[in-house]
């Protein structure tokens, strides 16, 4: 009995080792927000996946410059900062409620118009919720530069 368990020992271990192996790595996803020209790209492990038009925060509301990594994603998401402004497909970047969502005033994509969300097309933000659920999270870096900061 006392050989045994070193032996199976080393095959759990062994087991765990393949395993590792043969699973895939978690593909990394940058989504960069280009606020002067309203467009977000999302590219997964170095390569664009999609270019989008998008609406930042409109004068007095500027959606938020830096880096970040996405932490809370919900489906169906009503703010209770706005009167319950329906924010499907939510993927939140700040602590302070900033997210990349889908919304209903689609003719105003393209310009800024939000509190300082990213807000995208319905369709668009499905996708790129199912991306981020897919790969995790951990694996999604979101950049914003400032506009201003630009050469």
């Amino acid at each position: 009995m006392r050989f045994l368990r070193p032996v199976a020992a080393a095959f759990a271990a062994a087991g765990f080792f393949v395993l590792f192996l043969i699973l895939p790595a978690a593909a990394h996803i940058l989504i960069e927000i280009d606020k002067s020209a309203q467009r977000m790209t999302v590219s997964q492990d170095g390569a664009q996946l999609y270019a989008w038009p998008v609406s930042t925060g409109q004068r007095g509301y500027d959606t938020p410059s830096g880096a970040y990594t996405p932490f809370r994603m919900e489906k169906d998401h009503f703010s209770r900062e706005w009167d319950d402004a329906p924010m499907p497909h939510s993927i939140f970047f700040t602590k302070v409620g900033h997210a990349i969502h889908g919304t209903e005033h689609t003719r105003n994509i393209g310009r800024p118009a939000s509190h300082g969300c990213v807000r995208l097309e319905p369709g668009n933000a499905r996708v790129l919720f199912g991306l981020l659920n897919q790969e995790g999270m951990a694996n999604v870096h979101l950049v914003a530069p400032n506009p201003h900061d630009a050469p």
